[in-house]
């Protein structure tokens, strides 16, 4: 779909600094860029507070005023607008959720106490220890599928070009490998 006349009217608005121009672009998009977070989080297998999703929307949008709107400069209108907005909402959401769970701050409320460094550290050290155990659990593919997907951030295009599978047959794969790795862990004594 091509960029339709309201938006790239909105777009030059906002590139020129018109007056409510940033709003009109917000209550625009604002859906779109919420859909795109709760979508994002939910092929992550990720649950989401209220607050880890404003930050995340907030974080897209803050991406988008960035240097004076260098996304949406960039914007080459070879797509409609919405789809520029989704990929780059996409990609900037992927980047911190991981970022926020390598932290440990994705759907933690903000008032735990922070742990010691070291204590901290351990904790990574065992999570790390039982990822890599699960992962040991696949078979074939599953597992670099798995690295790739939810601990490199990659789409399912780049997966399917990285191993030689049809992209539609990566997501049915994630989906069993993590069934697989729920129920290895389930079946462990706490």
């Amino acid at each position: 779909m091509a960029l339709s006349e309201i938006d790239r009217h909105l777009l030059e608005r906002c590139l020129e600094r018109k007056p409510k121009a940033w709003e009109d672009f917000v209550d625009r998009f604002m859906g779109l860029v919420v859909y795109t977070v709760n979508h994002t989080a939910g092929c992550r297998s990720m649950r989401l507070s209220a607050a880890d999703r404003d930050d995340l929307c907030g974080e897209v949008f803050l991406a988008i005023v960035k240097d004076d709107f260098a996304l949406l400069r960039r914007f080459r209108a070879q797509s409609s607008l919405a789809t520029y907005l989704t990929v780059v909402a996409r990609r900037i959401v992927v980047r911190q959720m991981l970022q926020q769970k390598s932290m440990g701050r994705l759907g933690h409320a903000a008032a735990h106490a922070t742990p010691s460094p070291h204590l901290e550290l351990e904790k990574r050290i065992g999570d790390l220890e039982e990822v890599e155990r699960l992962l040991g659990e696949l078979e074939g593919d599953e597992a670099a599928i798995v690295r790739m997907y939810h601990l490199q951030g990659k789409s399912y295009q780049e997966i399917s070009t990285a191993v030689g599978m049809p992209e539609n047959s990566v997501g049915p794969l994630l989906s069993r490998a993590r069934e697989k790795m729920r129920r290895v862990q389930e079946s462990q004594p706490t």
